[in-house]
């Protein structure tokens, strides 16, 4: 038998956590650093000093001999430069050394990272700097070296946000200030801080390193460029929640022990609907900790996959004619004492403070949907919104039966009421009745209230959370900042205020509740005839994040300077071009050097098997009538390739960031999926042993 793991020995041991630094820390450090971390003030050098010490010591006693400033620029992912802790002495010997300037500041070059025209090239100093509301942490490779990583922010040397953590932290400031102006306006003193908390499910494909190996296109794109279906898919619906293979089980309990060590709560590990799709939740934690732990989760899990010869698939599409993967952002606002502001209880129509955050999010997700919308752009999910397994590009939000009832009668003016719990009676003696819910789920829905907490769906798998929490913060910071204002004047006619405010947010705001089916062609007419945006590619979206109304709503909560918004806005566009233009030159490449070749191979040799059959007398239909369409999909697919070419090299001359990204969603990516169709032909017609590549039902289903 296998030794058994004591998880609550195992979860955070690479973790500096507050219990290891009222450990390790002296009293009046300790308190020091907590009051820094809760109340956002400035850690004084000294106790820096003694914090640094303290930390290093405990890395050296896990094993580690570097540290690294780990942040998150804005490619998406996330870097690190390893420095040792020695320090050379006078007798030609070492010490290990780590001050408090080191801990709070470090100077990566800031050059190659994109900036979006904030700096030039050359302009290569970048600072990072220490964000002790994220705990340090230990991460050890499959050669056993062990680094001490310090969760920092990034900025240019003119101070200006490089990274994903910057805007997040300031919008985690932005909400918090202006949900406790309400909650002391509605008569709650005590109340210091309120967090936005995030539980971001991650959707994942698995398959055999072999395969991978064999696939030009997930290698360089993370996708299939090409590939056929495979004889089955998911339409018998038994993958999902279906019995994990030992494989995968093996890989995930390597996952799961790796992640709990640096403190991340995975929670929930399951099969997902595609075959080869599988899913991992974990619990709630503050925004900041839950997009440090799930890039740690990333990041891990292609890691762990390698060291069973698996590889991990983030892709928003990387399998056509099958779901695809995204990240379920489960947000919610919560105080420094405990409670869920989303929380509606038993009686949701009479918890007045309940509503008044319901508004606020209401409002500010119908007021901005279109930044909402922009904030999951990206060109994977491009192929994977409106498909059957994601919602569609509609910003809408499911409120289920009994709060749109209660939001409804509000806005008429009338009597809201609520049914109380409810229970579920299944109709088995033997079966426990079951609290029901006061609403149901809807996974076509985008952003949907599930409870006490809003799933925000759209967001891709492969991308950080922090963008979609930004603006998710901003919108809602400047929805409760308008609400505080009201409440603070209203004074002695508090009661009436916040029926008022819960009134119009009904009346204004409820065109955006949707709970019907959002795959739909019915829901994109209504939507339309509704003013709801069906913001359809990554292309468009982004313009909403640049333009005078997100200006003006991101400086107002100093969360993005103008610099910063355009900044991202040309980053993202060119992430947009160049991947475009990595998938076309692939699926050239691919053409090119393994189809085309493969498929010329095996028509000269049965152009000589019908010949060898003439000389013979025997019959040669079938084999003329294979000749003739394998020979026909070559010809077609050689002119779509040169068509494919030519596109290519004019959209690459195209000046204009604009302009460039158009030309490649409308003329490129189209010109890549026209040659893919017969190229995907010539794999039904040709004999599995005469094609270059493992196919669908290969990776899908070999594991």
């Amino acid at each position: 038998m296998t030794a058994t793991l004591d998880v609550t020995q195992v979860f955070g041991s690479n973790v500096f956590n507050q219990k290891v630094m009222k450990e390790r820390l002296p009293k009046e450090t300790y308190k020091a650093l907590i009051k820094t971390m809760e109340q956002g003030t400035t850690l004084p050098s000294d106790v820096a000093n003694v914090v640094a010490n303290a930390m290093k010591d405990w890395a050296i006693e896990k094993g580690a001999t570097h540290y690294t400033h780990w942040f998150q620029p804005l490619t998406g992912k996330t870097a690190e430069k390893h420095d040792s802790f020695i320090s050379p002495t006078a007798d030609g010997s070492v010490i290990m050394e780590f001050s408090g300037k080191q801990l709070n500041q470090g100077e990566p070059d800031a050059s190659s990272f994109p900036s979006g025209g904030l700096r030039s090239t050359f302009e290569a100093r970048g600072y990072t700097a220490w964000d002790c509301t994220s705990p340090a942490f230990l991460k050890e490779d499959a050669a056993g070296n062990v680094t001490l990583c310090i969760p920092t922010a990034f900025c240019s040397y003119t101070g200006e946000a490089l990274d994903k953590k910057t805007p997040l932290l300031r919008s985690m400031e932005a909400v918090s200030k202006q949900a406790v102006r309400v909650l002391r306006a509605l008569g709650n003193k005590s109340v210091t801080r309120v967090a936005a908390t995030v539980g971001p499910e991650q959707e994942y494909f698995l398959i055999d390193k072999k395969y991978y190996d064999q696939r030009p296109d997930l290698m360089m794109a993370g996708r299939t460029l090409f590939g056929s279906p495979a004889p089955k898919g998911q339409e018998l619906e038994d993958q999902y929640f279906g019995a994990i293979k030992d494989r995968i089980l093996a890989f995930m309990k390597d996952l799961d022990t790796e992640l709990w060590k640096m403190g991340v709560s995975s929670k929930t590990k399951h099969n997902e609907v595609a075959p080869a799709q599988f899913e991992m939740a974990p619990i709630f934690s503050t925004t900041n900790i839950a997009t440090d732990h799930n890039q740690l989760v990333m990041e891990t899990m292609q890691k762990v996959a390698l060291r069973h010869d698996l590889v991990c698939l983030l892709h928003e599409k990387p399998f056509a004619g099958v779901n695809g993967s995204g990240k379920h952002n489960n947000w919610s606002l919560a105080t420094d004492e405990g409670a869920n502001l989303l929380e509606p209880g038993k009686t949701p129509h009479d918890n007045e403070q309940f509503l008044v955050f319901l508004s606020a999010v209401l409002t500010a997700v119908d007021r901005h949907a279109d930044k909402l919308r922009a904030s999951a752009a990206n060109p994977g999910n491009d192929l994977r919104l409106g498909a059957n397994e994601a919602p569609p590009a509609i910003i809408s939000i499911f409120m289920g039966t009994e709060l749109t009832a209660i939001l409804n009668n509000l806005a008429k003016g009338k009597k809201a009421e609520s049914a109380g719990q409810h229970v579920l009676q299944i109709g088995v003696d033997s079966l426990p009745n079951l609290p029901k819910d006061a609403t149901d789920r809807n996974r076509t829905s985008p952003f949907a209230f599930t409870g006490n907490k809003f799933e925000f769906r759209m967001v891709p798998s492969s991308a950080s959370i922090s963008g979609p929490n930004v603006v998710l913060n901003t919108i809602v910071a400047e929805a409760l900042d308008e609400i505080a204002t009201r409440l603070e004047k209203a004074k002695k006619n508090l009661d009436q205020e916040c029926a008022a405010i819960v009134r119009e947010a009904a009346v204004k705001h409820s065109r955006v509740i949707y709970n019907g089916n959002g795959y739909s062609e019915e829901w994109v007419k209504e939507a339309k005839k509704r003013g709801i945006p069906n913001i359809r590619s990554t292309v468009e979206a982004l313009g909403y994040m640049a333009n005078a109304s997100a200006e003006k709503l991101f400086e107002k909560y100093k969360v993005l300077s103008k610099g910063e918004l355009h900044s991202r806005y040309e980053i993202y566009l060119e992430n947009y071009v160049k991947t475009i233009n990595i998938e076309a030159q692939c699926s050239v490449y691919m053409v090119k050097r393994l189809f085309m070749p493969a498929v010329m191979t095996f028509t000269e040799r049965l152009a000589q098997t019908i010949s060898i059959l003439k000389s013979v007398g025997a019959p040669t239909t079938v084999q003329k009538d294979v000749l003739a369409r394998v020979s026909t999909h070559l010809e077609n697919a050689s002119d779509k390739l040169a068509a494919l070419e030519a596109t290519l090299k004019k959209a690459q001359a195209v000046g204009d960031i604009l302009a460039k990204a158009e030309a490649y969603r409308d003329k490129v990516f189209t010109a890549q999926a026209d040659l893919r169709s017969d190229i995907d032909a010539l794999e039904q017609l040709l004999p599995s042993e005469a094609w270059p590549v493992p196919t669908y039902a290969d990776m899908l289903f070999k594991l």
